[in-house]
């Protein structure tokens, strides 16, 4: 049976959100305002309270090539969320066509353009199954992990450095403009004013990346009252589409396991 790198069928990486780092020379003075901390933290609150949402996503991302060369792509994405444990997301873009699912223990990642698919086994939950996708196969989706009950810890554990730039608008809504920097990522991040701190815009460049890319992407048409059926996060394999493995992540030998080695 054929098999595939997660990583190479993912719809786009999450690696959590990076910025640009300002030219040499020039240095963003500190806005006074609220506590950029305080704002992620409430946002990933509001987030975590939802017990179903879906949004639309303009994405745009850099892929690295030999010597550095970059080449941008974009992509439209449709992400739906339903607690416990359940999520999709529609990706078409520039390179890229397919569906990601997570439904009750299973998680399956269809790529259209090639007419294949790939499912594995996962705890029945949203945490759990992020988890053992990116642990296991090195797979992350792109925006899944807003619906992470653990995405507070997971951000604000990257984070070194926090910065409120100033009031900015995303379309015609108020934002707080954010920055946050790590030894791995640099973060902006616009979050709406109000009752309802949503994201509107994200932008991240990955430090530790040869070539530094940078991934973007604009979310809009938020529905934080939705009624989604169970039957949209179930996925029915077409007619004549092939079945595939996941490459499980690759792990060094265990110290005195190698081969030969006599203790």
């Amino acid at each position: 049976m054929r098999t595939i790198k997660s990583c190479g069928v993912a719809l786009l990486w999450l690696i959590l959100f990076t910025v640009p780092a300002p030219a040499a020379g020039v240095q963003k003075p500190a806005a006074k305002g609220p506590d950029p901390m305080a704002l992620l933290h409430k946002m990933c609150d509001y987030l975590q309270s939802l017990r179903q949402f879906s949004f639309h996503a303009e994405v745009s991302y850099d892929e690295v090539y030999s010597g550095g060369r970059k080449l941008q792509y974009g992509a439209e994405m449709e992400t739906y969320v339903k607690r416990p444990d359940m999520i999709r997301v529609n990706a078409v873009g520039d390179i890229l066509d397919k569906q990601f699912f997570l439904r009750h223990g299973s998680i399956t990642l269809y790529d259209k353009s090639q007419n294949v698919y790939a499912t594995m086994g996962v705890p029945p939950n949203i945490g759990g199954a992020l988890a053992k996708a990116h642990d296991e196969y090195n797979l992350r989706v792109s925006l899944t992990e807003l619906a992470n009950p653990r995405l507070w810890q997971l951000i604000s554990g990257k984070i070194d450095k926090a910065l409120y730039v100033g009031m900015a608008d995303v379309g015609t809504i108020a934002c707080y403009h954010l920055a946050y920097d790590g030894a791995e990522v640099e973060l902006q991040v616009w979050i709406g004013v109000g009752e309802k701190p949503l994201p509107l815009k994200v932008v991240f460049v990955q430090k530790r990346v040869e070539g530094e890319p940078q991934w973007s992407a604009h979310l809009s048409k938020w529905k934080t009252s939705a009624h989604l059926s169970d039957a949209l996060f179930k996925f029915s394999p077409p007619d004549r589409v092939r079945k595939i493995k996941f490459v499980p992540r690759s792990r060094p030998a265990a110290p005195g396991n190698e081969k030969g080695n006599k203790s």
